[in-house]
């Protein structure tokens, strides 16, 4: 299976179940076992599936090099249930699989699931609907089915009550701007964010992917406006905030051993405890940080993690992020740094007798940030994916991004100052521009990686060549290290054994033939 993405789209991981269960079925490797004095043809055991699937996972950009030996096993385990494989009875379902020398054989059956049908009115109001019907942007307003929190609504209201007093005193000085009301400020925020959306992950409409009834840009703009020095969300109402004994322990693990108190009462095995104290919360939660709502979104997302594309997916987190509820927010932006800080820590105590920290946080939490619904094959998979990515860049994702306020400050203006008729006729005031490099293929990206890299250790042999201070002795050293591990490099630079002599003055290491005098010819002694 190639490591590629793939566009966005709906039912992602249905189409990932699919391909993954195609890629496996048709190359996983089949030949004779014998088993209990039997000869099964065309089979395979568990251990081997178990070698050749997470070989594949591990190198699929979907799921990453983070994928472990334990999750392959439970996939397999998947796969039984769902008929894709049976053992060699032909049992399968309720049957149990374990990474041993169990038998396994694939059915006559097809292992693809079938998409399910769109309902025909669903997710209707697209972003290309604002900019094709620019007279019905504004009628939008409250057809999320949700009523935001109190604190929310206070945060919409003050931020509304400020640009109006912006535009109260430029009308003293102009007299010509134009009052703009709350429904408005809101439904530009929306408007923005889905365009910003639409054009960082280069897709014609994003209606596949979100219904921008589900984008409150109340949510939006608390995220925005309401955050500490650090840029973390602060709640006004602390009932929705993390509880304080909670807070307490994720401080304690995030800047261990620095914050333990030697007041607190500590004992062989309580950072486990501790640790294990925020995992109980965490997985306690209704439903996963990032909302059952937004699945698909985060999803589709997965597929641009690959390394060429990691700017498109760190701009369109960021922007995804900030379409949370505040408090899930919040949530997200403590576990991530705790969890971060935690892998990171060399002095960090081990949680786990087989797993590592960081192993440890992806497989604790992974289902806490991410999950489907409804059940969903590849779940812990595509959780553990986005994880990892979360960790490793937490701090950039989970900022507030300036040109989204400086997009929204622009359009607000354009409409106050009255230059059109109707409200939604403002929004055909050109946007600033944000995009990112062209995207390449993966193949091209592969060639430009071989050359970039080939040139870069060319460097260092010249660096090596050139490098007067290195004795004598030193350099022979390093450039016959340097042949041994990039010998066509070598060769390239020193094609013949003149030139590579000629470098240190040395005399041809082929030696001129001597010159050979002839034995003369002694006639015989006797007479």
């Amino acid at each position: 299976m190639e490591s590629r993405g793939g566009a966005p789209g709906p039912y992602r991981a249905t189409k990932l179940w699919n391909e993954v269960t195609t890629s496996f079925r048709a190359g996983m490797p089949l030949r004779k076992h014998r088993q209990h004095f039997k000869k099964y043809g065309n089979c395979f055991t568990a251990g081997e599936a178990v070698d050749w699937l997470y070989d594949l996972l591990r190198n699929n950009s979907n799921f990453g090099p983070e994928v472990t030996r334990q999750q392959t096993v439970q996939l397999l385990r998947k796969f039984l249930k769902n008929h894709v494989i049976e053992d060699i009875k032909g049992r399968w379902g309720s049957e149990n699989l374990d990474d041993n020398n169990q038998l396994f054989r694939f059915p006559a059956t097809s292992p693809l699931k079938t998409l399910p049908r769109r309902h025909p009115q669903l997710r209707k109001n697209n972003i290309d609907s604002f900019s094709k019907d620019k007279e019905n942007v504004f009628k939008l307003r409250n057809l999320s089915g949700r009523t935001p929190k109190k604190h929310v609504l206070h945060s919409s209201q003050e931020t509304t009550e400020k640009v109006n007093d912006e535009i109260r005193e430029d009308q003293k000085n102009s007299g010509d701007y134009r009052e703009i009301s709350q429904e408005d400020v809101e439904e530009v925020w929306r408007y923005i964010i889905l365009l910003y959306l639409q054009t960082i992950l280069c897709v014609p409409s994003l209606e596949e992917l979100i219904d921008p009834n589900q984008v409150i840009p109340q949510y939006v703009m608390y995220n925005m406006a309401s955050t500490s020095k650090r840029g973390v969300v602060v709640l006004q109402d602390k009932s929705d905030d993390l509880p304080h004994w909670v807070l307490s322990a994720m401080k304690c693990l995030a800047n261990w051993p620095r914050s333990n108190d030697l007041s607190n009462p500590t004992y062989a095995g309580f950072e486990r405890d501790v640790f294990r104290t925020i995992a109980d919360y965490f997985l306690g939660l209704p439903e996963p940080l990032l909302t059952y709502e937004y699945y698909e979104l985060f999803v589709n997302i997965l597929g641009l993690l690959q390394p060429h594309l990691e700017r498109v997916a760190v701009g369109a987190l960021q922007l995804c992020c900030l379409l949370l509820p505040p408090p899930n927010r919040r949530k997200l932006q403590l576990l991530m740094r705790m969890i971060s800080r935690m892998s990171e820590n060399p002095d960090m105590p081990r949680l786990h007798d087989a797993m590592g920290t960081r192993a440890l946080m992806i497989h604790t939490f992974s289902r806490c940030v991410l999950c489907c619904a409804e059940e969903v094959d590849l779940d812990e998979l595509l959780a553990a994916r986005l994880v990892s990515f979360l960790m490793d860049h937490q701090q950039e994702i989970l900022q507030v991004p300036t040109y989204l306020q400086a997009a929204v400050d622009k359009q607000l203006d354009y409409l106050k100052k009255g230059h059109v008729e109707h409200p939604g006729d403002a929004l055909a005031a050109p946007v600033p521009a944000f995009s990112y490099c062209q995207q390449i293929s993966a193949q091209e990206f592969d060639e430009q990686k071989v050359s970039t890299s080939h040139a870069a250790i060319a460097e260092l042999l010249e660096n090596i060549i050139k490098n007067k201070s290195l004795p004598r002795k030193e350099k022979r050293r390093k450039l016959r290290q340097f042949q041994k591990e990039y010998p066509l490099i070598y060769q390239k630079r020193f094609p013949t054994t003149e030139s590579e002599a000629a470098l240190f003055g040395d005399k041809p290491t082929i030696k001129q033939p001597m010159l050979i005098l002839r034995k003369p010819k002694f006639g015989s002694l006797r007479y």
